[in-house]
Protein backbone atom coordinates (compact mmCIF):
# COMPACT_ATOMS: atom_id res chain seq x y z
CA UNK A 1 0.00 0.00 0.00
CA UNK A 2 1.65 3.16 -0.73
CA UNK A 3 2.09 5.76 1.96
CA UNK A 4 2.60 9.78 2.19
CA UNK A 5 6.51 9.05 2.76
CA UNK A 6 7.18 8.23 -0.59
CA UNK A 7 6.80 11.61 -1.48
CA UNK A 8 9.60 12.02 0.80
CA UNK A 9 12.55 12.96 -1.95
CA UNK A 10 10.55 15.45 -3.76
CA UNK A 11 9.51 16.91 -0.37
CA UNK A 12 13.30 17.36 0.62
CA UNK A 13 14.17 18.64 -2.97
CA UNK A 14 11.41 21.24 -2.49
CA UNK A 15 12.59 22.36 1.42
CA UNK A 16 16.92 22.16 -0.09
CA UNK A 17 17.36 26.11 -0.54
CA UNK A 18 15.48 27.15 2.79
CA UNK A 19 17.91 24.51 4.40
CA UNK A 20 21.04 25.98 2.97
CA UNK A 21 19.85 28.79 4.09
CA UNK A 22 19.63 28.13 7.66
CA UNK A 23 22.53 25.97 7.49
CA UNK A 24 24.53 29.19 6.92
CA UNK A 25 22.85 31.15 10.06
CA UNK A 26 24.09 28.19 12.14
CA UNK A 27 20.55 26.78 13.07
CA UNK A 28 21.58 23.20 13.93
CA UNK A 29 19.68 20.05 13.55
CA UNK A 30 18.75 19.83 17.17
CA UNK A 31 17.62 22.98 17.20
CA UNK A 32 15.16 22.01 14.59
CA UNK A 33 14.27 18.67 16.39
CA UNK A 34 13.31 20.89 19.64
CA UNK A 35 11.67 23.19 17.59
CA UNK A 36 9.37 20.56 16.31
CA UNK A 37 8.95 19.22 19.76
CA UNK A 38 7.92 22.35 21.22
CA UNK A 39 5.38 23.54 18.75
CA UNK A 40 4.01 20.05 19.39
CA UNK A 41 3.52 20.61 22.83
CA UNK A 42 2.00 24.25 22.32
CA UNK A 43 -0.41 22.66 19.91
CA UNK A 44 -1.53 19.83 22.24
CA UNK A 45 -1.94 22.19 25.17
CA UNK A 46 -4.30 24.63 23.34
CA UNK A 47 -6.31 21.88 22.26
CA UNK A 48 -6.16 21.05 25.84
CA UNK A 49 -7.14 24.27 26.59
CA UNK A 50 -10.20 24.49 24.28
CA UNK A 51 -11.40 21.44 23.14
CA UNK A 52 -13.50 22.04 20.75
CA UNK A 53 -13.71 21.04 16.97
CA UNK A 54 -12.62 25.09 15.73
CA UNK A 55 -9.02 24.43 17.84
CA UNK A 56 -8.72 21.47 15.52
CA UNK A 57 -7.69 23.93 12.86
CA UNK A 58 -4.19 23.98 14.12
CA UNK A 59 -3.64 21.04 12.83
CA UNK A 60 -3.04 21.16 8.91
CA UNK A 61 -0.40 23.94 9.06
CA UNK A 62 1.07 22.32 12.62
CA UNK A 63 1.55 19.06 10.70
CA UNK A 64 2.78 20.22 7.75
CA UNK A 65 5.46 22.61 9.67
CA UNK A 66 6.43 19.31 11.57
CA UNK A 67 6.70 17.24 8.73
CA UNK A 68 9.08 20.22 7.04
CA UNK A 69 10.85 20.48 10.41
CA UNK A 70 11.37 16.47 10.73
CA UNK A 71 12.76 16.62 6.98
CA UNK A 72 14.80 19.14 7.63
CA UNK A 73 16.86 18.06 11.28
CA UNK A 74 17.74 14.69 9.18
CA UNK A 75 18.93 16.75 6.18
CA UNK A 76 20.98 19.16 8.11
CA UNK A 77 22.60 16.09 10.13
CA UNK A 78 23.58 14.26 7.00
CA UNK A 79 24.29 17.02 4.70
CA UNK A 80 26.05 19.42 7.15
CA UNK A 81 27.83 17.12 8.92
CA UNK A 82 26.15 17.41 12.10
CA UNK A 83 25.16 13.94 12.87
CA UNK A 84 25.39 12.85 16.52
CA UNK A 85 24.54 10.13 18.76
CA UNK A 86 22.44 12.97 21.06
CA UNK A 87 20.12 14.16 17.70
CA UNK A 88 19.21 10.19 17.07
CA UNK A 89 17.95 10.31 20.61
CA UNK A 90 16.50 13.66 20.05
CA UNK A 91 14.95 12.51 16.48
CA UNK A 92 13.51 9.19 17.21
CA UNK A 93 12.13 10.45 21.02
CA UNK A 94 10.96 13.59 19.67
CA UNK A 95 8.65 12.19 16.78
CA UNK A 96 6.83 9.61 19.33
CA UNK A 97 6.52 12.58 22.73
CA UNK A 98 5.72 14.62 19.48
CA UNK A 99 2.84 12.39 18.34
CA UNK A 100 1.53 11.84 21.92
CA UNK A 101 1.75 15.79 22.53
CA UNK A 102 -0.45 16.41 19.43
CA UNK A 103 -2.76 13.35 19.54
CA UNK A 104 -3.86 12.66 23.01
CA UNK A 105 -5.97 15.46 23.82
CA UNK A 106 -7.78 14.97 20.78
CA UNK A 107 -9.52 12.42 23.75
CA UNK A 108 -10.89 15.62 25.11
CA UNK A 109 -12.81 16.77 22.08
CA UNK A 110 -16.41 15.69 21.47
CA UNK A 111 -16.89 13.35 18.87
CA UNK A 112 -13.44 11.62 19.52
CA UNK A 113 -13.71 7.74 21.22
CA UNK A 114 -11.41 7.55 24.02
CA UNK A 115 -10.47 4.53 23.78
CA UNK A 116 -9.27 4.97 19.94
CA UNK A 117 -7.31 7.47 20.26
CA UNK A 118 -5.45 6.33 23.07
CA UNK A 119 -5.10 3.09 21.14
CA UNK A 120 -3.87 5.10 18.16
CA UNK A 121 -1.38 6.96 20.70
CA UNK A 122 -0.01 3.74 21.50
CA UNK A 123 0.43 2.20 18.48
CA UNK A 124 1.96 4.96 16.68
CA UNK A 125 4.74 4.92 19.46
CA UNK A 126 5.46 0.94 18.89
CA UNK A 127 5.10 1.35 15.22
CA UNK A 128 7.95 4.00 15.27
CA UNK A 129 9.85 1.50 18.02
CA UNK A 130 9.64 -1.17 15.69
CA UNK A 131 11.15 0.59 12.81
CA UNK A 132 14.29 1.60 15.19
CA UNK A 133 14.35 -2.13 15.94
CA UNK A 134 15.32 -2.85 12.59
CA UNK A 135 18.86 -0.80 13.37
CA UNK A 136 19.41 -3.41 16.05
CA UNK A 137 18.80 -6.67 14.29
CA UNK A 138 21.62 -5.11 11.53
CA UNK A 139 18.83 -4.04 9.34
CA UNK A 140 17.67 -0.45 8.22
CA UNK A 141 15.33 1.57 10.07
CA UNK A 142 12.49 1.06 8.86
CA UNK A 143 9.94 3.47 7.96
CA UNK A 144 7.08 1.14 5.92
CA UNK A 145 3.53 1.81 5.85
CA UNK A 146 0.93 1.90 5.23
CA UNK A 147 0.47 4.34 8.35
CA UNK A 148 3.67 6.01 9.34
CA UNK A 149 4.14 9.28 10.97
CA UNK A 150 3.42 11.33 7.41
CA UNK A 151 0.46 9.18 7.03
CA UNK A 152 -1.01 9.82 10.58
CA UNK A 153 -0.45 13.65 9.64
CA UNK A 154 -1.91 13.57 6.30
CA UNK A 155 -5.46 12.03 8.09
CA UNK A 156 -5.46 14.07 11.23
CA UNK A 157 -4.40 16.99 9.07
CA UNK A 158 -7.54 16.20 6.95
CA UNK A 159 -9.64 15.48 9.88
CA UNK A 160 -8.80 19.07 11.82
CA UNK A 161 -9.86 20.82 8.40
CA UNK A 162 -13.09 19.13 7.98
CA UNK A 163 -13.94 19.02 11.52
CA UNK A 164 -12.46 22.48 12.15
CA UNK A 165 -15.24 23.78 9.46
CA UNK A 166 -18.03 22.65 10.78
CA UNK A 167 -18.21 19.35 9.28
CA UNK A 168 -20.06 16.86 12.30
CA UNK A 169 -18.29 13.82 14.08
CA UNK A 170 -20.13 11.15 14.13
CA UNK A 171 -20.63 7.30 13.83
CA UNK A 172 -18.04 7.91 10.59
CA UNK A 173 -15.36 9.51 12.41
CA UNK A 174 -15.64 6.32 14.62
CA UNK A 175 -15.04 3.95 11.65
CA UNK A 176 -11.95 6.24 10.70
CA UNK A 177 -10.29 6.00 13.60
CA UNK A 178 -10.93 2.33 14.09
CA UNK A 179 -9.51 1.82 10.62
CA UNK A 180 -6.31 4.12 11.07
CA UNK A 181 -5.35 1.79 14.20
CA UNK A 182 -5.70 -1.25 11.84
CA UNK A 183 -3.86 0.02 9.41
CA UNK A 184 -1.08 1.05 12.67
CA UNK A 185 -1.42 -2.52 13.18
CA UNK A 186 -0.28 -3.67 9.72
CA UNK A 187 2.21 -0.70 9.42
CA UNK A 188 3.87 -2.73 12.84
CA UNK A 189 3.46 -5.92 11.09
CA UNK A 190 5.01 -4.85 7.77
CA UNK A 191 8.46 -2.89 9.69
CA UNK A 192 9.16 -6.33 11.91
CA UNK A 193 8.93 -8.31 8.62
CA UNK A 194 10.69 -6.51 6.42
CA UNK A 195 13.31 -5.86 8.99
CA UNK A 196 13.72 -9.81 9.08
CA UNK A 197 13.47 -10.28 5.54
CA UNK A 198 16.10 -7.65 5.26
CA UNK A 199 18.68 -9.41 7.29
CA UNK A 200 17.47 -12.71 8.05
Amino acid sequence: MPSVYDLKPAFQGLLRPVLRRMASMGVTANQVTLSALLMSFATGAVIAWRPVPRALLLLPGVLFLRMALNAMDGMLAREFNQKSRLGAILNELGDVVSDTAIYLPLALVPGFPIWLVFGIVLLAALSEMTGVLGLMIGASRRYDGPMGKSDRAFVFGALGLGLGFGVKAGVWLTWLLAFVLVLLLVTIFNRARRALKENP
